[in-house]
């Protein structure tokens, strides 16, 4: 059932992009990519705005089974998940505007806010957690605290990590797919991922362009991508499942302070062809 979400989220953001392509043309998106060729940055804010358009479709369809979309999975978490995700995506957006030239890394972030500067990430590392904390505390009302903590920590260490992994075109798009396809394949409820999978369909749509270097997700489609994994941890495992998830992925983050994890890739045949298979920048 799924599937249907991911083609629709699919040709939702790719009708997005060709529609405004002129406002991400404007100066203040424009930054350099890894070629030092300029590019739109934030372009990954269209993934929750298309997310948004099938939720609040979900809305007014109301509980129903459909042909192509679960209604009652997108009804069921849909103001929790948009929350998450416009969160996200904002906090994203900030730091793809405003965050030209700041340190970077948890280290550099923190020592920024010793000496008496917010960067952008700092407020990303501030922010994420009071975001995910407040849309979570909705289906924790009865207050087991630990686990309201956890599954957001889940949640922002696995948006960090996805920016981690957005350092070359399509990287982050490939690397959501196969951790979405890994999820779909083994949990035991995958009706449960619902709106996570329109997330990564949209995120699909804006595939090519990314491969072709046309545009750049930024932190603000990153962000997302990943919240939204984590998200979907969160509401389809159990309790012991989640443990297991938030060691990985916050020693993922850790080891990222002193791993590139391009070089990792790029050591790694198999990794590397994937890595830049459709990047015909990339592909020599």
């Amino acid at each position: 059932m799924l599937l249907g979400e991911l083609l629709l989220g699919a040709l939702g953001a790719r009708l997005l992009w060709l529609a405004s392509r002129d406002v991400f043309g404007g100066y203040v998106f424009q930054r350099l990519n890894y070629r030092d060729h300029p590019l739109p940055t934030a372009v990954g804010l269209l993934i929750p705005v298309v997310a948004a358009a099938f939720l609040a479709l979900s809305s007014l369809v109301g509980s129903r089974r459909g042909l192509v979309l679960n209604w009652d999975s997108l009804l069921l978490s849909g103001h929790q998940f948009l929350g998450l995700m416009l969160g996200f995506g904002l906090l994203g957006l900030v730091d793809d505007i405003g965050g030209v030239g700041q340190s970077g890394g948890f280290g550099g972030h923190l020592r920024s806010l010793r000496t008496g500067h917010l960067t952008t990430g700092a407020l990303k590392l501030v922010g994420g957690p009071l975001i995910a904390i407040v849309m979570l505390g909705e289906s924790w009302q009865s207050a087991d605290r630990v686990a309201l903590l956890r599954d957001a920590a889940l949640i922002c260490l696995s948006a960090n990590l996805a920016n981690l992994f957005d350092r070359a075109p399509g990287r982050v798009i490939k690397a959501g797919t196969l951790a979405f396809m890994v999820a779909w394949i083994t949990v035991a409820a995958p009706a449960s991922l619902a709106p996570v999978a329109l997330v990564i369909g949209a995120s699909l749509g804006l595939l090519v362009p990314d491969l072709r270097e046309e545009l750049m997700l930024g932190d603000a489609g990153a962000n997302v991508i990943g919240a939204a994994l984590g998200y979907g941890v969160v509401v389809s495992v159990s309790e012991w499942w989640r443990w297991g998830a938030l060691v990985v992925v916050a020693l993922a983050n850790l080891v990222s302070e002193r791993v590139s994890f391009t070089r990792v890739i790029d050591a790694v045949p198999p990794l590397r062809w994937l890595d830049r298979f459709g990047a015909p920048h990339r592909e020599k």
